[in-house]
Formats: structure tokens, sequence, C-alpha cells
């Protein structure tokens, strides 16, 4: 097998377990201080910590595609948007999956399907602006 293949598979997963790890961490903090429940996020009342809960995951989004890109052998971009890829089509089926048992607010789930692509896209644009500045610098 090509050696750029499990280069690949490695930034991809290595994008996929930071995200998964920030977010869940997060939430294990927000829990253990009573912020928010676990589980299950409120349906009403509560919209100031679901919008925060919506912020810190996007930017985690970010990070992992940032972190999948820079990891990447070549095509960091391809990198990060097939992490999106994969975020929104997971998103799409577990909002399908749950719709019906009313784990948080309908509108949470179609905001993290909305920006998977956008924070796939600016994770892998930072990292090529970054990647370009450095670059600049050693000429």
């Amino acid at each position: 097998m090509n050696k750029n293949l499990f280069k690949s598979i490695g930034a991809f997963i290595a994008g996929l377990v930071a995200t998964f790890v920030l977010s869940y961490a997060t939430d294990a903090v927000l829990e253990a201080t009573g912020l928010m429940s676990s589980g299950v996020l409120p349906m009403y009342g509560s919209e100031l910590l679901i919008v925060t809960v919506l912020i810190y995951r996007n930017i985690y989004n970010v990070v992992g595609s940032y972190i999948a890109a820079r990891l990447a052998p070549n095509h960091p971009m391809g990198h990060a948007l097939a992490l999106g890829t994969f975020g929104f089509v997971m998103m799409i089926l577990v909002t399908i999956a749950t719709w019906d048992l009313a784990l948080g607010p309908a509108w949470y789930s179609v905001a993290l399907i909305v920006f998977a692509f956008p924070t796939a896209w600016l994770g892998g644009k930072l990292y090529e602006t970054r990647s370009q500045q450095l670059v600049t610098r050693e000429s």
C-alpha cells in the first residue's frame, strides 16, 4: 500500500480524535460544574448555554480540520474538507436518528450540519495561510 495513504488516514483520524476529545472534555467540565446536564441539552430557557456549546464545538471543528490539514502528506485542504464531509454526513444521520428523542432543540442539530463545511474549510484555510507565511519568512 501507498505510504501516503496511511499518512492521510492518520491525518484524518488525528483531526477527528482532536475534535471529539476537545468537545467531550469541555462537555465534561460543564457537566462537572453543573452548568450543563449530562447527555441532554435543555429545550427552552437556556439558549445562551446552547449557543455557547455550538460555538465551542464549531471552534473545535476548525481545530480538528487544521490538524488534519497540517498532518496531511499532500492536499491539506482536501483532508480538512474530508473531515468536514464526514462531520456533515454524521450530523445528518445523528439528527435523523434523534429527531424525536428531544435531546435538545432542533435548531442546534441543524446548525451543526450547516457549519460542518465552513468550519472545515476555515481550518484548512488557516493551515494554508500559516504555511504560506512560514514559506515567505524562510525566503
